[in-house]
């Protein structure tokens, strides 16, 4: 699913539209780079374009997996105490993680123990409380956040924050709807997650192709609402 789901396409046409404008895909001059919350190494695969990428998973089936496909540079470890010396990455992703964790503030700070001064946290996490499904239950999330508190949250954490803004902005009306019909159906008798049931492919293809459209426009702007907020901040160099 992490490699064809129309979601996962088209949040990793976004992500890294958005690191090739602030990393540059060119020379990697030794660059670390960290994805905390890995699952089966897809995006890790794409982010060593950028430097020498690594990841951790809480979640042992998931290491296996990467282990699995080639990738030996990941372990397990939760988000809340990564094993790793202080200042050692360039960069740090944190896709869809947070929401899981319940000190999420203590997990940006053990992020940005691990950022080198200067280095850069993108992450992203799911948006607006009202978007609340079952989905969200699977998934085992414990909120879902407003840019404002993402914001409170990145500088408590002790990060200067440089782009905050919401994506997955033109499926959003669609989106809303179906999650809150959602609210007033009776729940099925077996809760399954929505990417068991993938689109049929030329339908993957159109949603991916619309979601990940969206690089264009968040390389230079931000965007006032969306099913997601995506977060880029910085460590600053003297704190």
């Amino acid at each position: 699913m992490e490699d064809v789901h129309w979601w996962f396409v088209g949040r990793r046409r976004i992500l890294l539209s958005i690191l090739n404008r602030y990393l540059g895909a060119g020379a990697t001059d030794g660059r670390q780079i960290l994805d905390v919350g890995c699952g089966t190494g897809t995006m890790l695969t794409h982010l060593a374009r950028f430097g020498d990428a690594r990841g951790v998973d809480m979640d042992l089936e998931a290491v296996g997996y990467c282990h699995d496909r080639g990738l030996q540079m990941v372990t397990q470890s939760g988000a809340d105490s990564l094993p790793f010396e202080k200042d050692t990455f360039d960069l740090v992703t944190a896709l869809d993680v947070v929401e899981h964790i319940d000190d999420d503030l203590g997990a940006l700070r053990e992020m940005r123990r691990v950022i080198k001064p200067g280095g850069l946290l993108l992450l992203t996490v799911p948006a607006y409380r009202f978007l609340w499904g079952r989905q969200d239950d699977i998934n085992l999330h414990k909120r879902r956040y407003v840019a404002r508190e993402m914001r409170g949250r990145l500088q408590a954490a002790g990060f200067d924050v440089e782009r905050l803004t919401y994506m997955n902005s033109i499926l959003f009306p669609a989106i809303a709807a179906i999650r809150l019909v959602r609210h007033i159906l009776p729940e099925p008798p077996k809760l399954e997650s929505d990417f068991a049931f993938p689109a049929p492919q030329p339908l993957n293809v159109v949603l991916s192709a619309i979601f990940g459209s969206e690089r264009h426009l968040l390389t230079r702007f931000d965007i006032p609402f969306g099913v997601s907020i995506m977060g880029l901040a910085r460590r600053p160099v003297d704190r």
